[in-house]
């Protein structure tokens, strides 16, 4: 024990420092240390959570960038489809117009034609009419004298119905 006084050290000192540490370090450990390291473990718990959130997040995003990317190629192709629809129902449309245009066309050129007809048989009637005034006036200076009239028209009339072409 000398051999410590020598170097300054007092044993009985040292001791009640050395319980003094040891019970500092309990307490410590005790109060402090347990306390920060379940404060540390539970961070940890919440980072490694918060990760695994992340990692969700991140394929959720993945996932609905994928069904966002598949919808807009159906919407690109149902597009395309009302578009091809509508091409077909304009080709349909004018293809309608076309044929009611003909249609009414035909009747335009058979209602003409029927007037034409109709306008050749007047003047046919009426080249008629005049051939046989200037007939009945023909005669009656060929002959020097007036026939009864009506009876001449009636004999001109026959005359020229049978010489008409039929048709």
């Amino acid at each position: 024990m000398e051999r410590f006084g020598q170097l300054g050290i007092h044993l009985p000192s040292l001791l009640i420092y050395l319980i003094n540490f040891s019970l500092l370090l309990a307490l410590l450990y005790l109060m402090g240390y347990k306390p920060i390291l379940n404060m540390l473990d539970k961070r940890s718990a919440a980072i490694k959570e918060g990760l695994e959130h992340a990692q969700q997040a991140k394929e959720q995003a993945a996932r609905a960038q994928e069904q966002i990317k598949a919808q807009v190629e159906q919407a690109r192709q149902e597009g395309q489809a009302i578009i091809a629809r509508a091409a077909q129902m304009g080709e349909r449309v004018k293809e309608e117009a076309r044929a009611q245009a003909r249609q009414e066309a035909e009747a335009l050129i058979t209602r003409a034609r029927g007037e034409i007809t109709r306008e050749r048989d007047e003047a046919i009637a009426q080249l008629r009419q005049e051939f046989a005034d200037l007939t009945v006036r023909a005669a009656g200076k060929v002959i020097g004298r007036s026939l009864d009239r009506e009876t001449h028209r009636q004999l001109i009339e026959e005359v020229l119905e049978e010489s008409s072409p039929r048709q």
